[in-house]
């Protein structure tokens, strides 16, 4: 789409753990037995203090991937332990950066990491898909800027200075993600119209537009929705931070960072950071080309999987069925399911740590894109549930993909933490059949909590719960742009499927800081009824909920149910519930 003001959004330690040892022992006996370890592939470029022309480096890397935003690159750009000077790694479209110490501090760089949008003509809003994680940084202006959007986190940095969240020019910006991070400065979101902060430090937060949403997080606002616009909850109620990469000595490891509960602040700040770690060695370290046989044969074996940079068509799913495995992306490793399989699924087991890939849906219609657990799964994994974090789905843009579900999150305790579900509202293959997904995410599990949820643009509901005690802490919706008239999304009597629904026989459940956002540009006299739906008992309840119509692009007649104002006009002002019920 053009930057125009009409465009998206543009009117604003060290053991393995004994119960994985003995899930399963690998069978190096074998003679066809998949190694483990291996190399990371040319598109895993590797640092250190010493490495020649690494800002020639990182240029290069982002010259090919700044505008490439449904391009076939992908990479990632890891710093050994050290200190590194006078580098701005400007990120583009698929990139991840990432430090290989222990802790964030082990790896400084005196310079930035840096997302703007002057591919975008100045508009962040569709700066997707690219990462940083586990480094310091000490800006050299004092402040970092970091212009994202979607499906962009920023994990276990700490950065010695300020951050700042909007393009040069304050132009457009629809962000975004931070957890386990300590910012000695200030935080300004300036143009960023929504934001979630989970388990860190901050100095100070500048301002807010529509939804800005803290758990756990030292320093922030006090609570104040609507105006200023916060929803601050002073601990996250479960979290387990995502797996990462990382160097002892010269041998590459995998940290599983240990669950917390009542969580507050981050994880590594004094001394080793509490979890276990993995060698190499127990990962088959997959490249693009494999196929799926090959790496459910490694998964069979008692590996867990690494899949680097690049993209891997499977012809069938990839099946995790013993508790404890790791699948962990690098560089934004891409998954695409042909012929209308399901890209992976779990089956009901405890621990399973899903993290930094991305779905994409092939031409054939899937009947979900990705299953955490089997129908009808029914075991207790409070203890240990299974994580699934920066794992990004996307149907369409790339070209024609379709799914009738993205998500479905059947296994009890599942952590959801920081997701985008995306129906494509631009690029190519896109239109209201063209790439036809009626529904993002489907959760039928019990005590699942999701903590950043972003899902949009889907033909019916985008969100639909089922499973009892579920809780969200931040949810950002839009609906579909291109619904071609309102009979196109009648539901039944009701006008218009609710961003986000609660099943009728729910009896409790919980939100913090929802938004749903309309902007019906193909029929902008479409009239949705509410964008939030759950049944009116005292069990279920929600905290600070918004709609907003983009520029009149379509109304709200309410915001939950029956409850909340009405949108109105051109105005783009949120109409908002502060409780319910």
């Amino acid at each position: 789409m053009s930057p125009s003001p009409l465009s998206r959004r543009t009117v604003l330690g060290a053991a393995v753990p004994t119960a994985l040892a003995l899930s399963a022992t690998p069978s190096w006996g074998r003679p066809n037995a998949l190694p483990g370890g291996g190399d990371l592939g040319p598109n895993v470029l590797v640092f250190d203090p010493s490495t020649p022309d690494i800002q020639a480096k990182l240029d290069a890397v982002f010259a090919q991937q700044e505008s490439a935003q449904f391009g076939t690159g992908r990479y990632a750009l890891l710093f050994k332990p050290g200190t590194y000077h006078g580098l701005n790694a400007q990120l583009g479209f698929y990139t991840s950066i990432a430090g290989l110490g222990l802790s964030p501090d082990d790896t400084t760089i005196n310079g930035d990491v840096t997302v703007d949008a002057g591919w975008f003509g100045g508009n962040a809003t569709q700066n997707f898909w690219r990462s940083a994680e586990n480094l310091a940084l000490v800006p050299a202006n004092g402040t970092n800027r970091w212009a994202v959007a979607q499906a962009a986190p920023f994990r276990r940095m700490h950065v010695r200075g300020g951050l700042n969240l909007s393009p040069t020019g304050y132009g457009w910006a629809s962000g975004g993600y931070i957890a386990d991070s300590r910012i000695d400065g200030q935080i300004g979101p300036y143009s960023q119209q929504q934001w979630y902060t989970r388990d860190s430090a901050i100095g100070s937060w500048l301002n807010g537009v529509w939804n800005m949403v803290f758990s756990g997080v030292e320093g922030a606002p006090a609570q104040s929705f609507p105006n200023p616009p916060y929803t601050t909850l002073d601990t996250t109620p479960v979290s387990r931070e995502k797996p990462f990469l990382y160097l002892s000595g010269s041998e590459y490891r995998v940290f599983l960072p240990s669950l917390r509960t009542n969580a507050r602040g981050v994880t590594w700040g004094n001394g080793t950071p509490r979890g276990t770690s993995l060698p190499l060695s127990r990962f088959y370290v997959a490249k693009p080309g494999v196929s799926a046989a090959t790496l459910n044969q490694a998964l069979t074996q008692g590996l867990h999987l690494l899949l680097t940079p690049g993209i891997y068509h499977v012809d069938r799913p990839i099946q995790v069925n013993r508790a404890n495995t790791v699948v962990l992306g690098l560089g934004y490793a891409t998954l695409v399911p042909d012929n209308g399989v399901t890209a992976l699924k779990v089956a009901d087991v405890d621990g399973v740590r899903l993290a930094g890939f991305l779905v994409d849906a092939g031409p054939v219609n899937s009947a979900s894109l990705l299953e955490v657990g089997p129908s009808g799964a029914w075991r207790d994994h409070s203890a240990n549930p299974t994580t699934v974090q920066d794992v990004f789905l996307r149907i369409g843009g790339a070209g024609p993909g379709k799914a009738t579900t993205s998500m479905v999150v059947n296994n009890r305790h599942t952590i959801v933490d920081h997701t985008w579900v995306w129906r494509a509202d631009h690029g190519e293959g896109v239109g209201w059949e063209t790439n036809r997904a009626d529904y993002g995410v489907v959760v039928n599990g019990s005590d699942v909590l999701a903590t950043g949820l972003f899902v949009e643009h889907f033909n019916k509901y985008d969100v639909q719960w089922f499973g009892e005690r579920g809780r969200t802490i931040f949810f950002q919706n839009e609906k579909a742009y291109d619904a071609p008239n309102q009979a196109a999304i009648q539901n039944g009597a009701v006008k218009g499927y609710a961003a986000y629904r609660v099943g009728e026989a729910v009896t409790t459940h919980e939100g913090w800081g929802l938004g749903s956002y309309c902007y019906y540009n193909v029929d902008p006299t479409i009239v949705q009824h509410h964008g939030f739906a759950a049944p009116n008992r005292p069990g279920v309840r929600f905290h600070d909920l918004l709609v907003v119509s983009l520029g009149g692009n379509g109304q709200y007649e309410h915001v939950i149910n029956e409850t909340g104002a009405a949108t109105s006009g051109t105005s783009t002002v949120p109409s908002t519930v502060v409780s319910y019920p």
